[in-house]
């Protein structure tokens, strides 16, 4: 069964990487919930997308350089007064629910991975007792190889269309079994049946990202992906039902 990921914890339903959000995903019937991480300035680990909190909140500046209070602070756009959470309290409200982790963890405001963010993120997840339920992702290779230093949880290399288009099929393969990286993620649109064997064919699980609205979320399920990402989970959640029961 192709597996849904709350992305973000389900931004075009509950608004973008919300405790709401969360919340709402952690009782939800589907398998994963996505969410991003940053430090700050003061050793906090928060959840967040971007690496500033200027597009979804109502302040501004780079996470790395506030401290936790300070972030804390921000309300989220669309989000009932919601404010920023941490990981350890994430790792709360997902303690109880059979719904898993896929933490995909960011680069700075520079483009470049925060130094030595990487074994706090795999501490901190220990902790709070979710480790072991934690699949990791990431754009830059940089960090999927420090990621693989850190722990033997699953990691997930997420292709940007730009780099499947410029290093191609049979070279992403390649840097990700160099690297021991055992599955990747494109952007749904660039999809194919074709790509997907390939990348099958070479030892390596392939899911997708970015299946916001329902042709895009069928074009996932009629591939058969391992997991797809998705603002819209219940409607993922809708959508999976009926083409299962279309299957039976």
């Amino acid at each position: 069964m192709t597996r849904i990921a709350s992305h973000r914890g389900g931004t075009l339903e509950f608004g973008d990487s919300t405790p709401q959000g969360f919340a709402a995903t952690a009782v939800l019937p589907l398998e994963e919930v996505e969410f991003d991480v940053h430090p700050t300035a003061d050793g906090a680990i928060m959840v967040h997308h971007d690496a500033t909190l200027d597009r979804t909140t109502d302040r501004s500046g780079a996470i790395a350089a506030l401290t936790e209070a300070e972030v804390r602070a921000a309300v989220i756009d669309h989000a009932a007064g919601g404010h920023p959470i941490s990981l350890a309290e994430l790792c709360g409200i997902f303690r109880d629910s059979p719904v898993a982790f896929r933490c995909e963890i960011k680069p700075g405001v520079d483009g470049l991975p925060y130094a030595g963010f990487v074994p706090r993120v795999v501490d901190a997840l220990a902790h709070g007792g979710m480790l072991e339920r934690t699949g990791f992702s990431a754009f830059p290779l940089e960090t999927l190889e420090a990621l693989g230093q850190a722990s033997d949880r699953p990691r997930l290399w997420l292709v940007s269309p730009p780099v499947l288009r410029q290093v191609g099929t049979a070279g992403v393969i390649e840097l990700a079994r160099a690297r021991s990286i055992p599955e990747i993620g494109v952007h749904v649109d660039t999809a194919t049946p074709e790509l997907m064997a390939r990348v099958q064919d070479a030892g390596l699980d392939f899911g997708v990202w970015g299946a916001h609205g329902a042709t895009q979320i069928d074009a996932a399920l009629a591939l058969g992906v391992k997991v797809f990402t998705t603002d819209r989970p219940s409607l993922a959640i809708a959508r999976r039902a009926a083409f299962r029961g279309d299957a039976a």
